[in-house]
């Protein structure tokens, strides 16, 4: 399931944007400001954004340069020909002029989205000394290979994109649930011990950490890169 994230201060828009994009499968992230926008990229990494120009602290410009390999599409009432140049030339994906119509958005996020698969920009992800290819879905772990199953590798690819945020279970049973529609609730605990146990017969180093009565996370201690 692919994330998009919303950065916008008119709750009435943010809400009919929300409502758009989870009908349409995504799972969509929030933040009303600036400020706000980068806690959220710094805690999460979407696949793509959708970023107001007019935000509370922080302008949309000046968040702009802060997200990093994530196609962006400014969402703003600005009509000026030069603000959109100056936006594509600064990092933005797409620019579109508030009102919009929701069924243009939706095709240039499929659009960006592709490229943005195609580019590769996330063929694998890194995080300490866990390596998750997502091409041939292989993990290496203090450079050793560890099979993994469909379903331990999506619930590792989720902690992974969010390294520092505690992961609740019925969040990542939702995330997961188009890749592996077999994961069940009770289920889940044993994969989650399966994928702890390959990773740790490796390392000798338990990466998942249960946060008892949310859910689960990276463990901080050990997703520091080695010296």
């Amino acid at each position: 399931m692919k994330t998009i994230a919303i950065i916008d201060d008119d709750i009435h828009i943010g809400d009919m944007l929300r409502e758009v994009l989870v009908q349409e499968g995504y799972s969509v992230l929030r933040a009303y400001s600036g400020t706000e926008a980068l806690y959220l990229l710094s805690q999460n990494k979407p696949d793509l954004v959708l970023l107001d120009l007019m935000l509370p602290g922080l302008s949309g410009e000046e968040v702009l340069p802060h997200i990093e390999n994530i196609p962006v599409i400014v969402l703003s009432a600005k009509v000026d020909v030069q603000d959109k140049v100056n936006l594509l030339l600064g990092g933005a994906a797409d620019y579109m002029t508030k009102p919009f119509d929701t069924k243009e958005l939706l095709a240039r996020i499929t659009v960006q989205l592709r490229k943005a698969e195609q580019h590769g920009e996330t063929k694998s992800l890194s995080v300490g000394d866990l390596v998750l290819d997502m091409v041939s879905l292989s993990l290496t772990v203090q450079e050793q290979p560890v099979k993994l199953t469909r379903t331990e590798y999506a619930i590792l690819k989720l902690l992974m994109e969010n390294p520092k945020q505690v992961i609740s279970k019925s969040v990542l049973l939702d995330r997961i649930s188009l890749d592996t529609p077999n994961c069940t609730e009770r289920s889940l605990k044993q994969h989650i011990s399966n994928l702890r146990k390959k990773m740790q017969d490796v390392s000798g180093v338990d990466y998942i950490e249960t946060v008892w009565g949310i859910g689960f996370k990276l463990a901080e201690q050990k997703i520091l890169t080695k010296s």
